[in-house]
């Protein structure tokens, strides 16, 4: 079966994993977190996408993001790449890929998801034992989050002003949001709607989505549609369901 295209709807928020080929380590010093970033906001800028969260990990990263329009996500991609992976291959004296692939994305329902897919970002050190507390790990949007430095590649959503009227409050209530942790059972939803491509949020985001994109936005439902057989009963023919 033919691969559906990569799913993108402007004015919605999209949360993206791009790995290195084959565990390769693409952030090894200082020096390439910092390149990164920088190509990373011209990037933004350039192609009109707002980025709401990120992490650099030591293999892969994560981008929280809402395009404008429908070529500016990849195109902000691509351009990051035409720029970070000469001057890795160079560094390191290497040559060919550093990615694994296309990166891989999905949309997401923001009032239901974006903050929660926000932590599960920002929570990726913790997870994987880099540090015992987001704050402790430089290269992620956290202390944007919470006030403790001002990170010019981010740019609010709004439902994260709807954390409070005041920025003291937003900052407060998305460190205890922070401190609370993220269950195992979401954060597998947003990993598993990522590497798959389908949009992640309630049936009639869903619905809406298909709707306006005109394709399928999440997995088929499995098994066989039933069947309807003629049988002859006593005094009359009926329809019946096959194997309901």
């Amino acid at each position: 079966m033919a691969r559906l295209p990569r799913l993108v709807v402007p004015g919605q928020a999209h949360h993206i994993i791009q790995r290195g080929h084959d565990g390769l380590h693409i952030f090894r010093d200082a020096a390439d977190h910092q390149a990164f970033l920088d190509w990373l906001r011209d990037a933004a800028r350039q192609f009109k996408v707002a980025l709401h969260a990120y992490v650099l990990m030591v293999d892969h990263l994560h981008l929280l993001v809402t395009p404008a329009d429908e070529l500016g996500l990849a195109r902000m991609m691509q351009w990051v790449g035409r720029h970070y992976v000469p001057y890795f291959n160079q560094k390191y004296g290497r040559s060919g890929t550093l990615w694994q692939g296309r990166y891989k994305a999905t949309v997401l329902e923001a009032e239901e998801y974006l903050l929660d897919c926000s932590r599960y970002i920002e929570l990726n050190p913790v997870r994987n034992g880099l540090t015992a507390a987001p704050g402790d790990y430089p290269w992620s949007s956290y202390m944007h989050h919470i006030g403790a430095k001002q990170d010019s590649l981010i740019t609010d959503h709004s439902c994260y002003w709807a954390l409070g009227n005041t920025p003291f409050d937003r900052e407060l209530n998305y460190k205890a949001e922070m401190e609370a942790g993220l269950g195992s059972q979401r954060s597998n939803d947003i990993r598993t709607a990522t590497l798959k491509g389908w949009a992640l949020g309630s049936d009639d985001f869903k619905n809406d989505l298909m709707r306006q994109v005109n394709r399928r936005v999440s997995p088929a439902k499995r098994g066989r549609p039933v069947k309807k057989v003629k049988m002859q009963s006593t005094d009359q023919k009926e329809l019946v369901p096959e194997n309901k």
